[in-house]
């Protein structure tokens, strides 16, 4: 019974959230063409998370109830910790590393380059682990714009639920199952630019 029960769990979950592809809003990328390098922006905005679309700091407010309860002070402070950590810089970095594994042009914060690519997250979902284990997910918006005139979209992608796995972050958190779903839309990404560089 028990069985029957984890097997319908597992299927229900995943119908809900199958999304997991990168599609094209609009443009293409053959401007990138005779590119080596182009720039990359955060724009983190106001995203949603989990299911129950919470604005972050409904989830934060939520995560830190359950991790006081369960582990006291100390532990929220050092979840909170890493989480910030997250936000700031390496789930940004985590996109980064999957865009350069395209080996197609370098990707990087701070360059001075003809374009620029700004991600933009929509939606997160934290998923979870255990004996069964539920990957991390992003929703974002990936756009492409002239680094001197950003008001210039040449490109816009969506990344629907991109599921994070096979990456190398601690899947025991969900600041790390996300990273991991941030690395796998760079990478969603990077196939997209190998196709229109071919």
């Amino acid at each position: 019974m028990k069985k029957t029960f984890l097997f319908l769990f597992v299927v229900i979950t995943t119908t809900i959230f199958a999304q997991n592809k990168l599609t094209i809003e609009s443009g293409n990328l053959s401007f990138l063409k005779g590119q080596t390098e182009v720039n990359v922006e955060r724009n983190y905005g106001s995203p949603l998370f989990q299911a129950d679309n919470f604005t972050e700091t409904e989830y934060i407010e939520r995560r830190h109830k359950e991790t006081v309860a369960k582990k006291g002070e100390e532990a929220w402070k050092k979840w909170i910790d890493t989480w910030e950590q997250h936000v700031e810089t390496i789930w940004t970095e985590k996109f980064i590393e999957g865009l350069n594994r395209s080996k197609k042009i370098k990707f990087a914060q701070n360059l001075e380059t003809k374009y620029t690519l700004i991600i933009q997250p929509k939606w997160m979902y934290a998923g979870w682990s255990g004996f069964v284990t539920q990957p991390g997910k992003l929703t974002a918006e990936i756009t492409i714009v002239e680094t001197a005139n950003p008001s210039k979209i040449l490109a816009k992608f969506i990344g629907d639920k991109i599921e994070g796995v096979g990456s190398k972050v601690d899947y025991s958190m969900e600041y790390g199952r996300i990273a991991a779903a941030y690395e796998k839309t760079g990478k969603e990404f990077g196939k997209e630019l190998k196709k229109a560089l071919k």
